[in-house]
């Protein structure tokens, strides 16, 4: 039997649109036979203490670490704080990277995103159909 790619979705997960985007790509990737672990479907922080605090990055950090490629939503004029650090890692990791932006705006009149984020990217897609077929090529 085939051991299925692991990926792990990074990307903003604080509104009603954001939430149904992700869940769009991990349902489309899932179809495609991909194993897709996201934190928007693990346990979110309810009570603020450190403790609680400390279990969720772990539990980030290690589905992040057992991940054969990451996936990271850009969409937004800059990349959210938290899906900065997931590429971060993942890059310090050595994972393959693959960034998907839907939103036209820039991040400056020079870059589409910040260059240390897209210099870690093997690559940037613009639609979840390009995102899957990037990530065929990558097998």
């Amino acid at each position: 039997m085939l051991k299925k790619t692991k990926i792990f979705l990074a990307g903003p997960f604080f509104s009603e649109a954001e939430k149904r985007f992700n869940s769009e790509i991990i349902r489309r990737l899932r179809r495609e036979g991909y194993d897709v672990w996201a934190p928007q479907e693990a346990p979110f922080l309810t009570q603020g203490l450190t403790k609680e605090k400390k279990t969720i990055f772990q539990i980030d950090t290690t589905h992040l670490s057992e991940a054969d490629i990451i996936v990271a939503v850009l969409d937004g004029k800059d990349v959210d704080s938290g899906t900065a650090f997931e590429i971060g890692l993942g890059h310090a990791q050595r994972k393959k990277i693959i960034g998907i932006k839907t939103d036209y705006r820039a991040f400056s009149k020079l870059e589409e995103i910040n260059l240390m984020i897209e210099s870690s990217l093997h690559a940037l897609c613009d639609s979840i159909d390009q995102l899957v077929q990037k990530l065929k090529d990558l097998q």
